[in-house]
C-alpha cells in the first residue's frame, strides 16, 4: 500500500507536467513549505539531456541554503526493497560539474546558469548550507547511505579547493526516500512526531496559562537533551522547518560555541544560551519528586542548541542547564503562530507580516469579484495548502515578485523577494492605494504566460521539434531570473504596444477578467515579442545585472519591439482594445 504522501502526490494534477520530477518537486515543497512550486520548478529544474546527473538546483539566498538533487521514480509493478545505489553515486558527477568545472565547459545552458548563480552565492557568502538529495519513492538503505557519504566528502573537498571563503559551510547528502518523505508530510499534518511520554528531573519551574494555552517554564539538564537527540534525531524538530543545521569548526559559528560551552563551562550554559521552546500534548509536574512529565515533544525553537548538544562525542555534564518552555495548546491557529513567532530566523513566511494591513485587506475583498481567482493577502494557508494546492490561488509571494519586476526592479524581484514584504520602501512601492486586484491579475498573468512559453520551448527541445529561432528564445529563458527581467522589459514596451502614453502603469488592467483569460490575452501579443526575447541576454547572462546595465539592454529591446510594430499592427491593436487604463 502506498504511503499518504504518495497518495497525496497522485492528486496533484498540477505537478503531472513535470513527469518523473513531480515527486522531487513535491518533496521540495514539503521540506520548505513553498507556496508557488511552479515558479520554483521553472527556475530550478535542470533535468535535460546531458544534465550531468543533476535534476534540480534550488538556491534560496534569503534562507542561505541550496539543494542539489537527483531524482528517481520507480514505476515497476512490484517495487524493490531499496533504490539503486548508483543513482546516489551519480551525485558525485553533479558535484564535479557544478563546483569545479569551468562554467564555459558546462554542456547545457541550464547547468551554466545554475552553476553561475550557485558559485556567486558561495563567493558572496549568501549560502551557508548545501544539501545533496537523492529523492525517490523507495525505502532508504545502507547501500545508498554509503554512496552519499562519499558525495559529502567529495563536495567538502570541492568547496575547499574552489571556495576558500566558504570553509564554514555545512555540507550534507540526504536520501529522501519514502520514510523521509513521510516524515516531512507528517510534520505538516501532525506537528509532534515524538509522541511518547518523557520524564525529566527539574529543580524549579512555574506554570503560565490562558484559556487558549498552558506553558511550563523551567530548566532541564543538557544531558537529557543529549539523550533525546541521540534517540530521536530530526524527529524532535518536526514543527521547526529549519531543523538542525550542523556545527562547524569556525570559532564564529554559533553551534560550535554552544558545544564548547556545554563541554568546558557547564555552569554558565544557562545564562549564555537562549534555551528551547517546545510544544507537547500534555504536561504533569510532580512537585514532590521534582519530576516533569511530558506527553510528546517537538522543539519549535532551539534546534541548533539541541543539535549541538546532541552531536557531542560524549554526554555533557548534568550541571549544564538549558532554559526550557513547554507549551500545551489544542488550537491549530495558535500552534502555527507559536511556531512562527518562536522561529525568528524563518523568512519563508515574510508575507504573513503584512496580512493584516489595510492594503492587503482591501485587495482580498476586491478579489471576491474576480472570476476564478483567489488571493490570500499575504496570509499563508495551513498544511493542506502546501500538500494539495488551491487551484485558483494567486500565491502572495509570486504576486509581490511579479509586481516588483513589472514596475521596474528585477534585481529585488529575483534576489530579495521576502524583503518585498519586509522592507517598507520595497513594499510601499508595489502595494499602495493605487494597487488593485485587476492590476494584480494583469501583472501576474504576464508572469504565468512567460513561464508557459519557457515550458513549451523545453518540451519542443525534448521532443526534437524545436527550430533554430526557438533555440535562441529558449537560450534566454534558461538563464536564471529570465522571467522577471522579461517582465520588466515588456512593461517598458507597453506604450509601444498600445500606441499611447501611460501616465501610471498601476492603472493598467484587462478589466474584471480571470487570470486564465488574462493569460490568453498576453499570449497573443507575446508571440511576436518572444521572437525578440534573446536580445535581453546581456541582462541575464552570468546573473541578473545592476539597474543601469539592465536598463540599457531593455532600451535596446524596446527599440526592436517598436521596429516590428508595422508587421504586427493588428496584433498590437487587438491587445490595445483589451487593455483598460483607469
Amino acid at each position: 500500500m502506498e504511503s499518504s504522501p504518495l497518495v497525496a502526490l497522485q492528486s496533484r494534477t498540477d505537478l503531472t507536467k513535470y513527469g518523473d520530477n513531480a515527486l522531487l518537486l513535491f518533496t521540495l515543497q514539503l521540506r520548505f513549505e513553498i507556496e508557488d512550486i511552479d515558479a520554483v520548478a521553472t527556475n530550478s529544474l535542470t533535468d535535460s539531456p546531458n544534465d550531468k546527473k543533476c535534476d534540480l538546483v534550488y538556491i534560496d539566498k534569503e534562507n542561505h541554503i541550496a539543494v542539489i538533487a537527483q531524482g528517481y521514480f520507480c514505476k515497476k509493478p512490484v517495487l524493490p526493497s531499496e533504490a539503486p545505489a548508483n543513482k546516489a553515486s551519480d551525485l558525485n558527477t553533479a558535484v564535479a560539474w557544478l563546483l569545479s568545472t569551468p562554467v564555459q565547459d558546462l554542456p547545457t545552458e541550464l547547468l551554466r546558469s545554475a552553476a553561475t548563480e550557485l558559485r556567486l552565492a558561495l563567493k558572496n557568502k549568501e549560502i551557508n548550507s548545501i544539501e545533496f538529495w537523492y529523492s525517490h519513492n523507495l525505502p532508504e538503505s545502507s547501500n545508498v547511505n554509503n554512496e552519499l557519504n562519499a558525495v559529502t566528502r567529495n563536495a567538502q573537498n570541492a568547496i575547499r579547493q574552489n571556495f576558500e571563503e566558504c570553509t564554514d559551510i555545512n555540507i550534507s547528502a540526504l536520501e529522501i526516500g519514502v520514510s523521509a518523505i513521510s516524515s516531512l508530510y507528517n510534520s505538516l499534518t501532525t506537528p509532534i512526531l515524538v509522541p511518547e511520554k518523557l520524564c525529566v528531573s527539574i529543580s524549579k519551574g512555574f506554570d503560565v496559562a490562558t484559556a487558549d494555552w498552558r506553558a511550563f517554564i523551567t530548566t532541564v539538564p543538557a544531558d537529557w537533551l543529549y539523550s533525546l537527540f541521540k534517540k530521536h534525531d530530526s524527529k524532535l524538530f518536526s514543527a521547526n522547518i529549519r531543523g538542525y543545521l550542523g556545527s562547524r569548526n569556525a570559532d564564529a559559528n554559533i553551534n560550535n560555541g554552544i558545544k564548547k560551552t556545554a563541554q568546558d563551562d557547564p555552569d554558565h550554559f544557562c545564562v549564555f544560551n537562549n534555551g528551547i521552546t517546545a510544544i507537547t500534548h500534555d504536561i504533569y509536574h510532580d512537585e514532590t519528586n521534582q519530576i516533569l512529565e511530558l506527553t510528546g515533544i517537538s522543539i519549535v525553537n532551539g534546534a541548533q542548541t539541541t543539535g549541538a548538544i546532541g552531536s557531542l562525542e560524549t554526554a555533557p555534564s548534568s550541571d549544564a542547564k538549558v532554559q526550557a518552555r513547554f507549551i500545551v495548546c489544542s488550537n491549530p491557529d495558535t500552534i502555527k503562530s507559536v511556531i512562527r513567532y518562536n522561529n525568528s530566523q524563518n523568512k519563508v513566511e515574510a508575507p504573513d507580516f503584512r496580512s493584516n494591513d489595510s492594503v492587503q485587506s482591501r485587495l482580498v475583498s476586491e478579489f471576491i469579484n474576480i472570476p476564478e481567482a483567489e488571493y490570500s493577502g499575504g496570509r499563508r494557508g495551513g498544511s493542506e495548502d502546501v500538500i494539495r494546492r488551491r487551484t485558483n490561488l494567486l500565491p502572495s509571494s509570486t504576486v509581490g515578485q511579479a509586481l516588483t519586476a513589472f514596475h521596474g526592479d528585477p534585481l529585488n524581484a529575483y534576489n530579495t523577494k521576502s524583503d518585498i514584504w519586509k522592507s517598507n520602501s520595497l513594499y510601499d512601492r508595489v502595494f499602495s492605494s493605487k494597487t488593485t486586484a485587476k492590476h494584480i491579475v494583469f501583472v501576474y498573468s504576464l508572469h504565468e504566460a512567460l513561464n508557459d512559453f519557457k515550458r513549451e520551448l523545453l518540451e519542443k527541445r525534448n521532443g526534437n521539434t524545436i527550430t533554430d529561432a526557438e533555440k535562441a528564445q529558449l537560450g534566454f529563458f534558461l538563464n536564471r531570473g529570465s522571467t522577471v527581467v522579461a517582465m520588466t522589459a515588456i512593461s517598458a514596451c507597453l506604450e509601444v504596444l498600445i500606441s499611447q502614453q501611460i501616465p501610471d502603469t498601476f492603472k493598467l488592467s484587462f478589466g474584471n477578467v480571470s487570470p486564465t483569460v488574462a493569460k490568453s490575452i498576453w499570449r497573443e501579443v507575446l508571440e511576436p515579442i518572444i521572437a525578440l526575447i534573446s536580445q535581453l541576454n546581456p541582462a541575464v547572462e552570468n546573473g541578473i545585472k545592476g539597474q543601469s546595465s539592465t536598463a540599457s539592454t531593455i532600451q535596446t529591446f524596446r527599440s526592436l519591439v517598436d521596429a516590428v510594430k508595422v508587421p504586427n499592427a493588428e496584433t498590437y491593436r487587438n491587445f490595445k482594445n483589451k487593455v483598460e487604463i483607469n
